[in-house]
C-alpha cells in the first residue's frame, strides 16, 4: 500500500490519520516535537527547515504533503530534485507562503480581490490611505495566520515596524456582509471537486464557527465562489485540498481574502457532515486517486472551534448533554487562545443544529 509522509505534526496531520487507516494508506509524520498533536503517527521528530532531515524523512514515501505551508522553498526544491512527489508542489505553495506573490498571481488569473498594493515606505502607505478613505488593512507578506501579521491602519506610520523588515501588503478595507470559504480538491490528473460554500464567523481575527452551507448567500455568490476556487486550483496547479477564504462584500462582490493549500479549519465540518471528508479527499488527491463525492449528509452542519483545552470530564459532559454532537480533541496541552479541538452537529433545522453545537461547545469554556 502507498506511503504518504506529512510534514508537520499539528491537528491537520492528526486528522489525516483515521482517513489513511480507512483507506489502507501508511501515513508517516515529521513532527516538530515529541508531544505534537499528531504524535501517534510521528515516525520522526525534526526541523522541517533542514533539508537533510526532510530528505531522510521522505525516504520510502510515495508522496509528501503538509500540515502547514511553512516549509522553505529550498527544502521543497531539494525534495523535488531527489525525485520525491511533493504535493502540493513548490510552485503552488509559493503563493500560499507569500501574500504579495499571491496577489500578483491572482491578478494574472483575473480573480476578483480587494484593491491592493505593495508598499515599501510610509509615503507609499500614505498615498494608498488617501485613495481608500483613510483606512486600510496591512499584512506581513509571510507568516501571518489567525489574525497575526494583520492590522488595520489609519495613519501612514502605522506599519513602520513591519516596513523595517521589508515591503508589506496593503489592501482596501472591505465592507462585507459575511465571510465565506470555498473548499476544493484537485488531483494531478486535473479532476476537481468542491464542497458546499460555507460561512465562517470570526472572533478576534480567528475562526470561531463554520456554517455549511452558507445561509442566505444566493445563487450568484455561490457560482462566483465556485468559479474562483476552480480557477485558482487549476491556475496554480494545486494538488490536494485548497481553501479560498472570501469576503461577500456589501455591494455583492465575492472577493478573495486568503488561500490555504492543505486541509483547513473551514472544512472540519466535512468529517461528520460530508460523504467524503477533506482529510480523506486530500489523501486521495495526493496519491492521484479518484476524488470522493462531497455531498452533504444532512441539510446543515455547524462546526465550532474550542479554545484553551478539552479536559476529559468536560468531553464526557458534552457528550452526555448532546449525544448527537461529535467532539474532536487535538491532544494539545492547555493554552489560552489555542485551538484545542472542535465540535460538530448536523441535522435538518439550522436553528436546532446551531443550538446543539453551541450547547456542547459551552462545556469547554477557555
Amino acid at each position: 500500500m502507498p506511503v504518504v509522509g506529512v510534514i508537520g505534526g499539528g491537528q491537520l496531520a492528526r486528522m489525516m490519520v483515521p482517513a489513511a487507516v480507512a483507506l489502507g494508506i501508511e501515513i508517516r509524520v515529521l513532527a516538530e516535537a515529541p508531544d505534537a498533536s499528531a504524535r501517534l503517527a510521528a515516525t520522526a521528530v525534526g526541523d522541517y527547515r533542514d533539508a537533510a532531515t526532510v530528505l531522510e524523512f521522505a525516504r520510502g514515501c510515495d508522496a509528501i504533503t503538509f500540515d502547514h505551508e511553512h516549509v522553505p522553498q529550498e527544502v521543497l526544491a531539494a525534495l523535488v530534485d531527489a525525485g520525491v512527489a511533493v504535493r502540493p508542489g513548490p510552485e503552488a505553495l509559493l503563493y500560499a507562503q507569500d501574500k504579495l506573490l499571491m496577489r500578483e498571481r491572482l491578478g494574472e488569473l483575473g480573480v476578483p480581490m480587494p484593491d491592493w498594493a505593495r508598499v515599501e515606505s510610509a509615503d507609499a502607505l500614505a498615498g494608498f490611505l488617501a485613495d481608500h478613505g483613510g483606512r486600510a488593512i496591512v499584512k506581513t507578506p509571510r507568516g501571518g495566520y489567525d489574525g497575526k501579521g494583520v492590522r488595520i491602519v489609519d495613519d501612514a506610520r502605522g506599519a513602520d515596524d513591519w516596513l523595517e523588515a521589508g515591503p508589506v501588503l496593503v489592501e482596501e478595507l472591505v465592507v462585507f456582509q459575511r465571510e465565506l470559504a470555498q473548499l476544493a480538491a484537485r488531483r494531478p490528473s486535473g479532476e476537481v471537486r468542491l464542497w458546499p460554500l460555507v460561512e465562517t464567523v470570526q472572533r478576534g481575527g480567528v475562526c470561531a464557527e463554520v456554517i455549511a452551507p452558507a445561509p442566505h448567500v444566493g445563487d450568484a455568490a455561490e457560482r462566483a465562489a465556485a468559479e474562483i476556487a476552480t480557477t485558482v486550483a487549476n491556475g496554480l496547479g494545486v494538488t490536494g485540498v485548497l481553501a479560498v477564504e472570501l469576503f461577500h462584500a456589501a455591494d455583492g462582490r465575492v472577493l478573495v481574502n486568503e488561500l490555504a493549500m492543505r486541509p483547513h479549519n473551514s472544512g472540519h465540518f466535512s468529517i461528520d457532515g460530508s460523504v467524503t471528508s477533506q482529510f480523506e479527499q486530500h489523501l486521495r488527491a495526493v496519491l492521484d486517486w479518484p476524488l470522493g463525492a462531497t455531498d452533504a449528509l444532512a441539510d446543515w452542519s455547524v462546526m465550532i472551534n474550542v479554545f484553551g483545552s478539552l479536559p476529559a470530564p468536560a468531553i464526557a459532559a458534552a457528550l452526555g448533554h448532546q449525544p448527537a454532537v461529535k467532539v474532536h480533541a487535538y491532544g494539545k496541552g492547555p493554552r489560552a487562545g489555542r485551538k484545542a479541538g472542535h465540535v460538530t452537529a448536523i441535522g435538518d433545522d439550522l436553528d436546532d443544529v446551531a443550538y446543539r453545537a453551541r450547547a456542547a461547545a459551552a462545556h469547554f469554556d477557555a
